[in-house]
């Protein structure tokens, strides 16, 4: 990974740096984000309120970008790449890992990222960055913003944290066994790693997930300890519901950064707020 700080291109800061940005919540880990010049795609899934195919039509003249974190079928779907066939310019940026657990075939994306690696056009600039789990997660600068989707970036064993000692092997539902001290340590290592490119995020899109248990918000708060963020967007709720990640609400409010409470499937939200 390059240990260079990231600085925004003077070229972006033109008249597209005051226009906002239209966030959409799809499903899930899901979203839409529309900027002046073009569309980018988080981690599509499901998609109940039917955002995307509002996008896909022929009078729309901008720039898809498709955006997959990882391979497991909660962030990734082989339909998307059908959307080429009805709007012609979409550009896939798949983590490698899609391909090494052959969810998708070589031709099928544009651009294959593993951590460390990044990527450019005249619309974005694209930095790979690690997960703790599967794949990546991805920083996005466009017009003058920082945007950053964790993927599966999330300190998933939290609560096997608070036991006194904490236990030093657990088993997973997935039938794994892993050491939830050395877990949390693989996480902030990751977040150590993003801190070497930069240490702000105009939005930051994050799991806020009730399913890991008690201190379900650890790793959502040890992130915003670690980096300024102008718009904290919680993700990865779907089976515990809209209202279960609203508890990060007040710890975002303690740092002064603006929340999104999420409440319906198609919602919208604009930043600057």
């Amino acid at each position: 990974m390059p240990t260079s700080r990231l600085s925004l291109p003077q070229s972006l800061f033109t008249s597209v740096l005051n226009t906002p940005l239209q966030i959409t919540y799809i499903f899930h880990s899901g979203f839409l984000v529309e900027t002046a010049t073009c569309l980018l795609v988080f981690d599509y899934w499901l998609d109940p309120s039917y955002v995307i195919p509002r996008i896909l039509r022929p009078d729309q003249s901008k720039p898809i970008y498709v955006f997959v974190s990882h391979f497991h079928e909660d962030h990734f779907t082989p339909g998307i790449f059908a959307w080429r066939k009805q709007v012609p310019r979409v550009t896939y940026l798949l983590s490698k890992d899609v391909l090494k657990h052959r969810r998708a075939q070589a031709a099928e994306a544009d651009v294959w990222l593993a951590k460390g690696a990044s990527w450019q056009n005249e619309h974005l600039k694209v930095w790979a960055t690690g997960s703790n789990d599967s794949g990546v997660s991805w920083i996005v600068e466009v017009e003058g913003k920082r945007l950053f989707h964790a993927g599966d970036l999330c300190n998933w064993y939290a609560r096997f944290l608070a036991d006194t000692p904490p236990p030093t092997c657990v088993q997973t539902e997935f039938g794994t066994q892993v050491n939830p001290l050395a877990e949390e340590k693989r996480y902030l290592g990751e977040l150590k790693d993003i801190r070497k490119l930069t240490d702000h995020f105009d939005v930051v899109f994050f799991p806020v997930d009730a399913r890991i248990g008690n201190g379900y918000t650890l790793g959502a708060r040890q992130f915003i300890a670690r980096f300024q963020v102008g718009l904290f967007v919680p993700m990865h709720f779907v089976l515990s519901g809209f209202e279960s990640a609203w508890r990060m609400e007040p710890y975002c409010q303690e740092k002064n950064i603006p929340f999104w409470r999420i409440n319906r499937e198609g919602a919208v939200c604009s930043f600057p707020l």
